[in-house]
């Protein structure tokens, strides 16, 4: 009978202070791992009694993360899906409040059967977190059924070793590294060495005492991952060994680099996978192109010299973290067409008549940044203030022209500026901005509770369908059908009441959620034959080809089937849209290179190797490259590329020569001459 195998299990831990890189050395941990073949999963352990981090300040923890599933995570499972290409679940996001929840649901049902539940947190809370982690390693995030085999925990223990919110955590891995046996348990300690530029000499005592305590609490470290600005040296690291029990090579150095693209490779030359084997007694697997890949990302990052001038025009403005992905997302677009990305992050209250009365100074200055600006993004955002602001930038975008992308809260001030300026209704605005307004062309969503707040918005991942072939983002989505899966976080919708005067002026809604059409399809199901009425479902996404079992000349009889009695929501050029929720506006080509607007989040499924469309659009369009890319079928020509992938080699050296001698031929004739 073959042996069963054992999950394993990575804790990292922290110490000396927090957001020293722990998220970014799990993530690259993990990349390492999937790079040899090993299934991955990531669990991020934090200690607050929030259930979730649906209604924190993205000035408490930066931004809220969204999940397919709807779960409102810390931005670090952001980082995991970025590096590891894998999709999470709510759970894979433990926090104090949720095992605390957990507990006390259990006891209401008597799982306990009459015995007290500690609130020395021994047994119960300790027991639920250990059943936790067990459980939700378990689940598959590949797309596939297979379960992961290393699962990677970055608890953040209060955010440094002795914190007192951490303890039941730290506690909980105490046991846990018996339950499942040391050699299926893994314990990295990430620490800051500090280097004073008094002296310049990387000081060792902060770590030693983090590791000190760290092994009082009954968690002994295997690896220290040594945080610092330049490379350890070798009397630093034996000093480490000396002091914290473990082998000189045992002691990682993690030192700045000029990316993040660079840490797993740094990582991989230390060792690190060959340590794993050993330790944890990994199968070893031949190396996959995975790290050759970010090894690529990393050295094409270093070579690009062109750049980019973004203006993100926000209101949390103040703390970067608050905007992780959609900065991440421009980078993995600016990357994508060898740009720099320059970032102006603008605050847009410092763009509004009121700055300009009491700080004139910063007034002048916050325009000034706007108009150098190549293109101009407004995020997402709740609450009135800077709202105007956004709105003053989005009618400066229009009105000159120049490239715009709107997500969220920004396809809805562009739809409040627009009917403002063009439609002649001046006090146009959202529901939630003003409750008053006569032309509320931004209102609430049917499902959205204004009671509580936590989890009460339209969350996770959302269909939208295109109504026309002509969108610019249905040609950069570049699908084979004419739908996109995106994940949505907001509780306000374009009031379709409103949709035919705006597209009377040329500002159109091109995609809209398929919930409304599903309703309509089923409403078809007895009104046309079972093979058109397939086909349509398949059309729309609504069902797959395999789940209606179509036969392979289906299609054909569609084709010639006249379509009579469909409502105008599904078929016709005109909508019926009071029953659809818009998600993408864009305005008329002839009156804007690229203005864009989308109701989803696309910069939540954006990665480094795949960057996500309507971010790909707007650097495309700042740089004017848009046009000349959708003509070459969404490819960027050969003397614009810095490296060039596997896959596509052969097809670019046909590419190249034609261009160079005028030749269309196959590459046989290229190999002839």
């Amino acid at each position: 009978i073959s042996q069963i195998k054992k999950m394993k299990y990575i804790l990292v831990s922290g110490g000396v202070i927090s957001g020293i890189g722990k998220g970014v050395i799990s993530s690259s941990i993990g990349t390492i791992l999937k790079s040899y073949g090993h299934r991955v999963t990531a669990i991020k352990i934090d200690p607050y009694l929030n259930i979730d981090a649906g209604t924190f300040s993205p000035y408490e923890h930066g931004e809220v993360f969204v999940l397919d599933d709807g779960g409102e995570v810390d931005l670090d499972l952001g980082n995991y899906e970025r590096f590891l290409n894998v999709k999470l679940h709510k759970d894979n996001n433990i926090t104090t409040g949720k095992i605390y929840q957990h507990v006390i649901s259990k006891e209401r049902r008597g799982d306990y059967l009459g015995k007290t539940v500690q609130d020395k947190v021994v047994p119960h809370v300790t027991d639920a977190i250990m059943e936790w982690v067990e459980r939700v390693a378990k689940i598959p995030v590949n797309g596939d059924s297979a379960e992961p085999e290393v699962c990677i925990i970055e608890d953040q223990l209060g955010g440094t070793i002795g914190d007192i919110e951490g303890m039941p955590f730290v506690e909980a891995f105490r046991q846990f590294q018996f339950r499942v046996k040391p050699e299926n348990f893994c314990n990295i300690h990430v620490s800051l060495l500090p280097q004073p530029s008094t002296t310049g000499e990387q000081k060792t005592k902060p770590t030693q005492h983090s590791v000190r305590a760290l092994r009082g609490l009954g968690l002994s470290p295997d690896l220290i991952c040594c945080r610092s600005q330049s490379p350890i040296e070798m009397s630093v690291k034996e000093k480490i060994s000396n002091f914290c029990h473990v082998a000189p090579e045992q002691v990682i150095t993690v030192h700045d680099v000029s990316s993040l693209y660079h840490v797993p490779m740094l990582l991989e030359k230390q060792n690190l996978s060959a340590y794993f084997n050993k330790r944890l007694g990994l199968t070893k697997r031949p190396k996959k192109s995975m790290l050759s890949q970010w090894q690529n990302l990393a050295e094409k990052y270093d070579r690009i010299q062109s750049s980019c001038n973004i203006a993100l025009v926000g209101k949390y403005t103040r703390l970067e973290d608050s905007y992780a992905s959609v900065i991440k997302a421009l980078r993995h677009a600016a990357l994508a067409i060898n740009r720099k990305l320059v970032l102006t992050i603008i605050d847009s209250t410092e763009l509004e008549e009121e700055t300009l009365k009491e700080k004139p100074v910063v007034y002048h200055d916050a325009w000034k940044q706007l108009c150098l600006a190549d293109g101009v993004l407004v995020p997402g955002g709740f609450g009135p203030r800077g709202v105007e602001g956004k709105v003053a930038a989005v009618k400066w975008a229009r009105l000159n022209k120049k490239p715009y992308l709107g997500v969220c809260l920004g396809l809805q001030v562009a739809a409040i500026e627009f009917a403002r300026t063009v439609l002649n209704m001046e006090d146009a605005n959202s529901s939630e901005l003003n409750p008053n307004t006569s032309h509320p062309v931004v209102i609430d969503m049917p499902e959205h509770n204004k009671g509580d707040m936590g989890g009460t918005m339209r969350l996770g991942q959302r269909r939208t369908v295109f109504q026309t072939e002509d969108s610019i983002l249905r040609k950069l989505y570049n699908q084979p059908h004419n739908f996109v899966d995106e994940r949505h976080r907001h509780r306000y919708e374009i009031n379709p009441t409103y949709i035919h005067l705006y597209e009377e002026k040329g500002f159109m809604f091109v995609g809209h959620d398929v919930e409304g059409l599903r309703m309509e399809i089923m409403e078809l199901k007895g009104k046309l034959s079972s093979v058109c009425w397939l086909w349509l479902c398949e059309q729309l996404g609504i069902v797959t080809r395999t789940s209606v079992n179509m036969e392979n000349n289906s299609h054909s009889i569609v084709k010639k089937t006249n379509l009579i009695g469909l409502p105008r929501g599904i078929c016709a050029d005109q909508p019926d849209n009071t029953k659809h929720c818009k998600h993408v506006c864009r305005l008329n080509y002839s009156n804007h290179p690229y203005f864009v607007g989308v109701q989803f989040h696309p910069e939540f499924l954006s990665r480094p190797i795949q960057p996500s469309p309507p971010y790909l659009g707007l650097l495309l369009a700042s740089c004017n490259k848009l046009e000349s890319y959708i003509q070459r079928g969404n490819r960027l020509s050969p003397r614009e590329r810095i490296y060039i992938t596997d896959e596509e080699s052969s097809e670019n050296e046909l590419e190249v020569f034609s261009q160079l001698t005028g030749d269309s031929n196959s590459l046989s004739s290229i190999e002839s001459k």
